[in-house]
């Protein structure tokens, strides 16, 4: 997990933030691996380009509330990451 975070920020600082969705899914797809609840392993099917979408008009979003929407921001990457989270088979 250390070297999955460290990669994504990595990734992030060099691309300016560009990558951060990329970033966020190779974090997600990881811990879904290697996370078994009552003997099912979970699985996570987003991906970077549906993130960066989102991420897009969040960001316009913020901007144009003066920074009110950021505080929901969070909740709705919550909600995008449970919404692709599946138990495997």
């Amino acid at each position: 997990m250390i070297g999955w975070t460290l990669l994504g920020m990595l990734v992030t600082v060099l691309t300016l933030g560009i990558c951060l969705p990329w970033a966020y899914c190779m974090i997600y797809r990881w811990e879904a691996k290697h996370t078994v609840i009552n003997g099912h392993r979970l699985v996570f099917d987003g991906t970077a380009l549906q993130l960066f979408g989102k991420w897009i008009l969040w960001l316009i979003l913020t901007v144009i509330t003066l920074g009110i929407y950021g505080f929901w921001v969070g909740i709705k990457l919550k909600k995008w990451k449970v919404s692709h989270t599946f138990f495997a088979n």
